[in-house]
Order: C-alpha cells, then structure tokens, then sequence
C-alpha cells in the first residue's frame, strides 16, 4: 500500500488537529502529495513534512472558502484522495443549544464534506482511481447525551457517504466514512478528563479511547488500490461500544 500511493495527492481537511496530523505524517512517509486544509493555518505542519507539501488557511463553515480553496487544490495538484476529516464538536443538552451551535455544527460536519466532495469531483473522476474517506463517529450511529447536534451532523454524514458512493461508483471512486470512539487528541483529553473519561473508557469493550495513528492507519487502508472494492461502508473504530 506504501508504494501505491506513491506521488498521489491527498486533500486533509482539519489537518492541523490530533488525527488530522497523524494522517498526514502517514501519507507523506508513504511518498504522497499532500494538500493540507485548516482554519488554524498549517503551513508549520507542511513544512515539517517537506517542501513538496502544500498548506492552505480555509474556513469550512463558508462556501466560497471551500470553492476557492478546494479550486486552488485541484489546479495546482490535482486530488487523488479526499479525506473530510475536519468537525466542530459543540456539546450541550439538546434544549440547551443555540440555533448558532446548531447551524455551525452542521455546516462543518456535514455540509462542507459534502461541498468538499462536489467541488473535487471532477479532480476525482481524472484520477482514475479517486477516493474519499469521511471521518464520522460512534455518534452518528448510537445516541450519547448532550451530542444532539454533533450526532445529527454525523449521522447525516454518514448517510451522506452511502449516496456519494452509490451515483459515484461508475466513475471509479470509492466513498466511506470511519466511525471512531473518543479518539487520544490534546482537545478531546481535556473534555474526557477525570472522572468523565474514566466513566466513558469503562463502558468501551476494550477498556480505552482510540489513538489517532489507528484512525489515520484505516484512512490509509481505504485510500489504497487494495480497498477498492470497498464503497459506501462505515468503518467503526469503537472499541466495541456499539456492538452492545
């Protein structure tokens, strides 16, 4: 799979975060091409990784951000493989939440994949061999208190990945999501400290979070000419939570 993906162009939104990073570390040494997307500029990152790798700043929760940049990508590049990696994670009881909260989670976690997908389609299709990978959650397939909107978004995400799978097949692309339980980034350690943490490690079959470089390692395996008969699936990296 190292030597498949070789001088292909991945596009990693959300690149600048825990699992973001990880996958982006796993790409390069693989020999990618890597196009590097987040709100928080990741130009250090690209750097670090070698300078045939490219950084752009892009607010996903606007539109034109994502038809200027992902334009840019595409021209300049060209995209091999998308992976829709970037979430806004807002927690609140259900009645709590703000129309505002509401709407940006969505935005961010389910419309800018779909955006992303759409403006990179016809990038894909060049390819030859395109691929996207959306990273879900355990969220968007059971329920868990105070995920309304973050459960919503990804559910729908979800959802999202079988149709984009299904009209998009003929042009050989293959489209999945990955579900992950609370994956061992510096954000998500601090909101499942303590006691809470503890509380969550304890109803996970396998007794812990996962780690961002097993999330990457599966982005990896679907990117690869060895998935390609594998379209339209959810895999979920939960540890066991939802099997129960």
């Amino acid at each position: 799979m190292t030597a498949d993906l070789k001088d292909r162009s991945v596009l990693i939104t959300g690149a600048s975060g825990g699992i973001g990073t990880a996958m982006a570390e796993l790409f390069a040494a693989a020999g990618a091409r890597l196009a590097l997307i987040d709100i928080t500029d990741p130009a250090p990152l690209a750097a670090r990784l070698g300078a045939r790798h490219r950084a752009w700043i892009c607010d996903l929760s606007q539109p034109e951000d994502i038809a200027r940049v992902s334009a840019r990508v595409g021209t300049e590049m060209g995209i091999d493989v998308l992976i829709n990696n970037a979430g806004l994670g807002i927690v609140a009881p259900a009645e709590q939440l703000s129309v505002e909260d509401w709407d940006r989670t969505q935005a961010v976690n389910l419309r800018a994949p779909w955006l992303m997908a759409a403006a990179a389609l016809p990038f894909l299709k060049a390819s030859g061999r395109g691929r996207i990978v959306n990273i879900a959650s355990q969220a968007g397939m059971v329920a868990i208190a105070e995920h309304a909107a973050y459960g919503a978004s990804k559910a729908g995400l979800i959802g999202l990945t079988k149709v984009l799978a299904l009209e998009w097949a003929r042009y050989g692309i293959t489209v999945n999501a990955i579900s992950p339980t609370v994956v061992e980034t510096p954000m998500a350690l601090v909101g499942w400290a303590g006691e809470k943490g503890a509380r969550a490690k304890a109803e996970i079959p396998v007794g812990r979070f996962a780690k961002p470089a097993e999330i990457a390692h599966a982005a990896f395996y679907l990117a690869s000419a060895q998935a390609g008969i594998v379209t339209g699936e959810n895999m979920v990296l939960d540890g066991g939570y939802t099997i129960r």
